[in-house]
Parts: structure tokens; sequence; C-alpha cells
């Protein structure tokens, strides 16, 4: 069998590519230049209207904002909140993470986001990436009900994380998914794929830029540019993953 992929996507547009290339998944976002961030609730109910009864299912990213993941009891209570709207708007499942003061993962913050959850599947993201221990991070993570983890294996891109994906696996030992993320490209998915994980995530990304000179925030690099699913670049990284 082929190796399930998920397509990072940020609107309906994205879901549509999604299902033309064959997605097991997509998870939702905007802003995926700062990692992702929680989606509107109506960007969530048009990608559900989109998406179809033999297409992907739509998980949600649930963060409340750029940086880290130590959130306070506030932040906390957001996520559970938008992962309790996003359910109740047809999504299959959610995406989420927190760490506590030391690093590693929030154990009761994080259950209570897979309580939220109420038996949808949770997928813990890339925090497993920043915190000090990841396998034990994998272990908390399977201890509380969360049915995969997303990683890089602890590097920026996935590619340069292969030995620590391969550590993560062998723990997981078929108790909980091991989904390989950040970076992926028809040139490296799979060497990737080879370290046994279950699937891996990636977003086909390409920029659209204006020559808009007024710069909207001080993240703003003045280009005007933003991202958008590129259906020729996913198709690429399916292709290559045939082979793996």
């Amino acid at each position: 069998m082929p190796l399930k992929f998920e397509l990072a996507v940020q609107n309906s547009a994205g879901m549509r590519i999604a299902h033309e290339v064959g997605a097991a998944r997509v998870e939702l976002a905007q802003a995926l230049t700062l990692g992702g961030l929680t989606p509107s609730p109506a960007t969530i109910e048009s990608v559900v209207a989109a998406a179809s009864d033999n297409g992907p299912e739509t998980h949600v990213l649930v963060r409340p904002r750029a940086g880290d993941f130590r959130y306070d009891d506030d932040e906390i209570a957001v996520v559970v909140r938008d992962i309790r709207h996003a359910l109740a708007a047809g999504v299959r499942g959610v995406v989420v993470g927190c760490q506590d003061a030391s690093g590693a993962l929030n154990r009761d913050g994080l259950a209570r986001m897979v309580d939220a959850a109420d038996g949808a599947p949770v997928t813990l993201h890339r925090v497993i990436d920043v915190t000090p221990d990841p396998i034990a991070s994998l272990q908390l993570a399977r201890e509380l009900g969360v049915c995969r983890v997303l990683s890089s294996g602890g590097a920026s891109r996935a590619i340069d994380g292969l030995e620590v994906l391969r550590t993560l696996v062998a723990e997981a030992a078929g108790g909980i998914e091991v989904m390989a993320g950040s970076g992926i490209t028809a040139s490296d998915v799979t060497t990737i794929a080879a370290t046994g994980v279950d699937a891996v995530h990636f977003s086909a990304k390409r920029t659209v830029t204006s020559d808009d000179s007024v710069r909207m925030g001080s993240a703003d690099d003045g280009v005007g540019g933003y991202e958008i699913t590129d259906r020729d670049t996913a198709l690429a990284v399916v292709r290559a993953l045939a082979y793996a």
C-alpha cells in the first residue's frame, strides 16, 4: 500500500487539490508562514463544505498564536473552545499541543484538549520537536489517547531529523502513528518515508506576490506576498512517494 499523506491547506481551494492528488487528510490552518494558526470559523465551514464523502478528512490546527507553545490558562481555555467549535462545524479531528514551563509537554493542558475532542482523533503537532525529550513526549501523548504525532525529528526540516524519526517509530511500535513533516519535497520524500513513518505531511506551497509597497505589520516584508497550495508541487511529491 502507498504511504498515506496529509496536505496542509489554508482554504477550500487547497482541499480540492488535496482531493485531486489523493490525500488521506488535510490539516487546515491559516498563516502557514508562521507555522500555522487556528483558521476562522467561516474558513472551517467552507472547507468542510468542499469535502466529499470519499475525499480527505478535515483536521484543524488549533493554535491560538505564533511563537512558543507555553500557553497560560486563558490560552488553553481558548484552544479548548476552538476544538469544540471546529468539531461542531464538522471536522474529523484536531491538531494541538502545549508545553509547560520546563519545555516538556503540559500534561494537564494536553489532557484538557484531548478531553475537549470527545473521542475525535487528536494529532500532536510539532511541539514535540521543541521538547527536551521527544521520546518522553511521544509516550505521554500515547498515554493521553493522542492518535498520532507530527514530527520533523527535532530538526527544522524532516530530512535532517531522520535518526530521531526512526527512534520515534521504534518507540511507537504501532501504538501511536508517527507522521513526518516540515519542508518535505519531491526530492527527499522517499528518503523520509524509508524511516518507517506511518505517513508524511507537506504543504506544497507557492508564494503569490504583488507590488504593494505599504507594509501591513511588523512581520510584513513589504513584498505583499501570500501562500497558496500549488497543484503541480503537490503532484510532484505524490509521484515521488509512489516509489517509496
